[in-house]
């Protein structure tokens, strides 16, 4: 089985790449199903059913949903390996720019929109910069001029990275995104051992943990403070 993750920025068009690119692959025959990752509710799950994709839903509540995905994430791969499928879809919540848990050996793919800002890419941290994969989406709303400098722009930050465009209501780019998908050589059965791409935050503060007063009396942890001089106060 081959498991993809989709990661990127809230209302960046996410689902709607996905399910043009399912559409593709399951013209080619394979048997693909999705797992969503979200905070507080989605309703994506439903769009998938309806699509006659297999599904399952994870919502992170309190918890950090990247940390809450990494935790869960190998008994979604078991579930797709016993269920028999090609490829297996994890679409993150899209909440954080800071994380991103891209797994190593696991092909990533990164979805941003032309509508974000021409700095936005500046802005995202590893969901971008060590993804394999960036779809840039939107570009139908936006003239030619701003599309090539807004994908110039997310060059310059991963320029490793194979960039194309999709149409998410029409799905134009989609095939092509498909054909990179399944590679016979990704199949996998466990991710026991595998590692993560990039570290995430590994210091815990006391709002982590649940506070919620406000004060450094109530502030333990790894606490970073900004630099505030007499002269900036007028």
């Amino acid at each position: 089985m081959n498991l993809i993750t989709f990661s990127g920025p809230p209302s960046s068009g996410k689902t709607s790449v996905i399910l043009k690119t399912i559409k593709s692959l399951q013209k080619r025959g394979f048997k693909v199903a999705v797992v969503k990752f979200d905070c507080l509710y989605t309703d994506d799950d439903l769009i998938y059913k309806k699509a006659g994709i297999p599904v399952k839903k994870g919502l992170s509540g309190a918890l950090c949903p990247d940390h809450y995905f990494i935790s869960n994430i190998e008994e979604v791969t078991k579930w797709g390996v016993d269920n028999g499928f090609d490829i297996l879809i994890s679409e993150s919540a899209g909440l954080c720019n800071r994380c991103s848990p891209y797994i190593k050996g696991i092909k990533a793919v990164c979805v941003i929109d032309n509508l974000s800002g021409i700095n936005t890419p500046k802005k995202i941290g590893p969901m971008l910069k060590s993804a394999d994969i960036v779809v840039i989406t939107k570009g139908d709303i936006v003239s030619q001029a701003e599309r090539e400098v807004f994908a110039s722009r997310v060059n310059m930050v991963n320029p490793a990275a194979i960039i194309m465009n999709i149409n998410g209501l029409t799905g134009q780019g989609s095939f092509e995104l498909s054909s990179l998908l399944y590679e016979e050589k990704d199949n996998l059965n466990s991710l026991v051992g595998k590692e993560l791409r990039f570290p995430m935050p590994s210091a815990l503060c006391s709002y982590c943990l649940g506070e919620t007063r406000i004060g450094e009396n109530f502030q333990m942890g790894n606490i970073r403070k900004m630099e505030l001089h007499n002269e900036d106060k007028k």
